[in-house]
């Protein structure tokens, strides 16, 4: 995976993956389109670095996604699609009690997928797929302390719990906590970098 502000060469992306110079062309095009690579005129292309604004921005629009699809999952989700994320959820709980920093990572992300899809509104589960791409490695990385994974873990059970008892408000509103905390998260992790 690229690094942020990492140059992008062309002839050496080329040479590595046997695609033509056109074909790479055009995917920096699409890269470039969807925010993740900065395309510079005589410098070329490199991995977007994204600003403390621009991650502010992208989690509170997450959060008003994200919490709209907790409390539509609350109110209209199946049981079928509740209990499966019960089971999500108690594997949140191994990870955590484990300080398994790889599974917590990997079973974060299908929660935050099981209730995308559980609030059954294609429209923003496209739009929250758009906003994950960029901040996906970023949030992988705020995972890596035991009390991070802790404090995030005790926020889904309470999305969780707020889900299986069909409070939509309740789950709205543990969502968007849920989603703030990372961002605090993350904002640590970005001012201790500087």
């Amino acid at each position: 995976m690229a690094a942020p502000g990492q140059r992008l060469i062309e002839a050496d992306i080329t040479r590595e993956i046997g695609a033509s110079r056109s074909r790479i062309r055009d995917a920096f095009r699409r890269l470039e389109a969807e925010g993740l690579i900065v395309v510079e005129a005589f410098r070329g292309a490199s991995v977007r670095r994204h600003s403390r604004s621009d991650i502010r921005e992208l989690y509170r629009a997450r959060m008003a996604l994200e919490g709209m699809a907790a409390h539509d999952f609350a109110v209209e989700g199946t049981a079928g699609e509740k209990a499966a994320l019960q089971t999500i959820q108690r594997d949140l709980d191994i990870a955590a009690a484990a300080g398994d920093h790889m599974a917590f990572a990997r079973c974060n992300d299908a929660w935050h997928h099981a209730i995308i899809a559980g609030g059954h509104n294609a429209y923003v589960g496209r739009f929250l797929e758009y906003l994950r791409v960029p901040v996906y490695r970023l949030l992988f990385t705020s995972f890596y302390n035991s009390e991070r994974i802790r404090m995030a873990n005790t926020s889904h059970q309470r999305v969780t719990a707020a889900i299986i008892s069909e409070d939509g408000p309740g789950a709205e509103a543990a969502m968007r906590a849920h989603i703030a905390e990372g961002l605090e998260a993350l904002s640590g992790l970005m001012a201790a970098s500087d």
